[in-house]
């Protein structure tokens, strides 16, 4: 059997865990961010002992190409890292449709309050300073992934109603006064996206980030071109889509 690296013998002997109790039920994807090799290493062996799968990268370019590529379950994210920092990193991928519901556990060395607010307005989901218990970063994360899990499941059962027209994200279907309504995936994602709340409007560039993520090239002939799509097979129910002169489109309240 191998022998866990130094730093990690350290902390097992400081820590002298339990055995491994309330693994997780199925197989979570964890992004583990830090420029620290010795911390990354600690980090990916608890975690893959709890059972855990584990990618590590070790800068904030490569922590988004990951994520983007392959949407984890959950990021663990250095504040201080080089070029593209955490708060950078946290801030593009919550604007992003890809990634903007992954969460967020910010790690770092900072403990001032001011540092921990910026993280917590740019979208993390839990804090933890440095140097840290590593069962207690187990734990955190556990806590984090049950809720996102009853979030998710409480989100794909709640039906979007507005007048005769029905949403169910669950099932990913619509119906109209009863109709079955063949849509496509960007046009089931753009009719939520503007139904979830009626009355607010936005401009075709957050249509975009929300349905498509933010790197999307667009144009707004393509947002318009998927809006004309959906009226039609809307029919008499399209005018319910309107054009916000100077800003983009609403669903009307």
């Amino acid at each position: 059997m191998t022998a866990a690296p130094p730093i990690v013998q350290e902390y097992l002997v400081k820590q002298a865990p339990s055995k491994t109790q309330g693994g997780p039920t199925r197989t979570y994807h964890i992004l583990v961010v830090d420029d620290e090799d010795d911390l990354l290493e600690l980090v990916r062996y608890n975690l893959a002992k709890e059972g855990f799968e584990v990618v590590c990268v070790s800068s904030g370019e490569e922590a988004l190409k990951a994520a983007r590529k392959d949407p984890p379950d959950l990021i663990v994210l250095d504040l201080m890292l080089p070029a593209v920092d955490g708060l950078e990193v946290c801030r593009r991928l919550k604007a992003d449709a890809r990634t903007r519901d992954v969460p967020i556990v910010m790690l770092t060395a900072k403990s001032e309050e001011a540092d921990m607010i910026a993280g917590l307005d740019r979208g993390a989901d839990d804090y933890i300073g440095k140097p840290f218990s590593p069962r207690v970063l187990t734990a955190r994360i556990k806590a984090l992934l049950r809720r996102q899990e009853a979030k998710r499941q409480t989100e794909a059962d709640v039906t979007i109603d507005v007048h005769e027209l029905s949403i169910h994200p669950g099932r990913h279907e619509v119906t109209l006064a009863g109709r079955l309504l063949e849509l496509t995936y960007t046009e089931f994602a753009l009719l939520q996206f503007l139904a979830r709340r009626p009355g607010w409007a936005y401009t075709r560039t957050q249509i975009v980030d929300a349905v498509k993520g933010e790197d999307y090239p667009v144009t707004e002939r393509s947002v318009d071109v998927q809006v004309a799509g959906l009226r039609k097979k809307l029919g008499s129910f399209g005018s319910y889509i309107e054009t916000v002169r100077g800003v983009g489109y609403r669903f009307r309240a």
